[in-house]
């Protein structure tokens, strides 16, 4: 029995190995032959960063194929690698960091792939250096000044102020700044500034859990070496991870708290400066912050504390580009949009009484979770509530991307592995895969355009719709974790942390 067991896991060991790899040398390669199959168009500039392989002719079909093939493989690769951990597999974690740093170094010195939102993030930073808030003006305004930029302004978004809060926008134009005229080099900071606050999470989640080797390398493998989030997030780019690193830094910061007793001041103010940071890159963030109240819910003059800190952040930069960034952030088209392509709501309901709905099951579930949720790391109060309340808005809020769900694995990592993990991993494989090889493009080979439809139309809303009911089953039932190998039916939990809380 002992031999089989060790067989199956060194079999999951090589499937981790071979689909992980897999996935990230496609990616990579993808990223270096970007010039012949993505959009927009750039000009590289001379001496680089960033480098890529001009003129490859690699068609846009055939990088759809491999990068449908990536992400399939990536999946299965996270999910075997998940599987032998639990079984015992114990790898050495050197190996996994080393390979995460290569692939992070070369994927950050390669243009941005897998979405056109750096190219957005660029024009708006382009904007604040030329005098125009991107509050007010819109990209659109580039092309009529026949900038040099104008042909690397994606075309999507181009009549859309920005969503972003004003500390993205400050990154933008730090980045806009060093880069000059060339979008190529702005997008080269902005991942260079992401591709930090990445291996910031991983460090992080690596020195929290380095006396635990078995939730060590799950962390690894949902974040660090994760294919899928390296995709979406690294190689495209995508300023979420940002906030990510300063809202994770802002739940952590409070420290262990014993039962009784608060944290010091000194870590509550920094908390709520940390998740300000995050609420003015992206706003959504606020979430982390109730994560802290409901921590600090005891002590009045300590949330009172943590509240006052986030507005010392918040407020300055809001109050530097008036109310239009208000009035942009309020009504951010994102929030409520009913023509989001990874939705598990109809298209025909209105988009005010879609946000009624979205709103009370975002409430109504986070309730359910807050009860039944196990309850994790009970030395760290805030992570729980952030995690209840991010995995109630990123399941049900009808407008996502499988970028956001970063958000969600952040936090995962310093939670005990439950079948939320497979939930997570599902979501983002089936957000990940319509948006291939990149919006707005879609692959222009007939039979790959309908293959594409049919993923975006019908696959992936009903992974989205089968991870809300199972995270619902989940909550309802208690069997959030699966017996160990060769236990008897029956047998208790692993650990008695993974018990639900009927506290809450």
């Amino acid at each position: 029995m002992r031999r089989a067991l060790l067989a199956a896991e060194a079999r999951l060991g090589w499937l981790a190995v071979a689909g992980i790899g897999s996935s990230l040398l496609i990616m990579v390669a993808a990223s270096l032959v970007r010039d012949s199959w993505s959009y927009p168009p750039i000009v590289l500039p001379p001496g680089g960063p960033p480098w890529d392989l001009r003129s490859a002719g690699v068609s846009a079909a055939v990088a759809t194929v491999a990068l449908w093939f990536a992400i399939l493989a990536g999946t299965g690769g996270v999910a075997a690698g998940l599987v032998a951990v639990r079984r015992g597999a114990r790898p050495d974690v050197r190996w996994l960091l080393g390979a995460a740093a290569v692939v992070i170094a070369v994927l950050t010195v390669l243009p941005p792939v897998g979405s056109t939102d750096a190219f957005d993030y660029a024009a708006y930073g382009r904007l604040i250096v030329l005098g125009h808030s991107p509050y007010v003006v819109t990209p659109f305004h580039l092309r009529i000044l026949h900038d040099t930029f104008a042909r690397s302004v994606p075309v999507t978004w181009q009549h859309v102020t920005s969503v972003y809060g004003p500390l993205a926008t400050f990154e933008q134009f730090l980045a806009a700044k060093l880069g000059g005229m060339s979008a190529a080099r702005i997008t080269f900071w902005l991942k260079l500034c992401d591709s930090i606050a990445f291996g910031l999470v991983a460090f992080t989640a690596d020195r929290l859990l380095r006396s635990d080797p078995a939730r060590r390398l799950r962390a690894h493998l949902l974040w660090t070496v994760n294919p899928l989030l390296l995709w979406v997030i690294v190689a495209a780019g995508h300023l979420d991870v940002l906030a990510i690193a300063a809202g994770l830094l802002g739940l952590l910061v409070l420290g262990e708290q014993p039962a009784t007793g608060r944290p010091a001041l000194w870590r509550v103010l920094a908390a709520g400066a940390l998740i300000g940071a995050a609420a003015d890159i992206k706003i959504n963030y606020l979430l982390f912050g109730l994560g802290v109240a409901w921590a600090l819910r005891k002590s009045l003059a300590s949330a009172a504390a943590a509240a006052g800190a986030a507005l010392v952040v918040l407020a300055p930069s809001y109050a530097w580009f008036g109310r239009p960034a208000v009035d942009t952030i309020a009504s951010r088209r994102n929030g409520t949009s009913a023509d989001s392509p990874y939705r598990i709501f109809p298209v025909a309901v209105e988009k005010f009484h879609l946000a009624i709905i979205a709103g009370v099951l975002v409430v109504a579930v986070a309730v359910l979770a807050l009860r039944r949720m196990p309850p994790g790391m009970v030395s760290r109060p805030a992570l729980r509530p952030a995690l209840v309340l991010s995995v109630a808005w990123l399941f049900f809020w009808p407008y996502q991307f499988p970028w956001y769900d970063a958000m969600l694995i952040c936090l995962l990592l310093l939670y005990p592995a439950t079948r939320l993990d497979w939930l997570v991993l599902a979501r983002i494989a089936a957000g990940a895969l319509p948006n291939i090889p990149g919006n707005p493009t879609s692959p222009p080979d007939h039979v790959l355009f309908v293959l594409h439809h049919l993923c975006l139309q019908v696959f992936t809303p009903l992974v989205l719709l089968g991870a809300a009911v199972g995270f619902i089953a989940l909550c309802l039932t208690g069997k959030w974790t699966p017996q160990p190998p060769g236990s008897p039916p029956g047998a208790e939990p692993e650990t008695a942390q993974m018990q639900p809380s009927a506290a809450a």
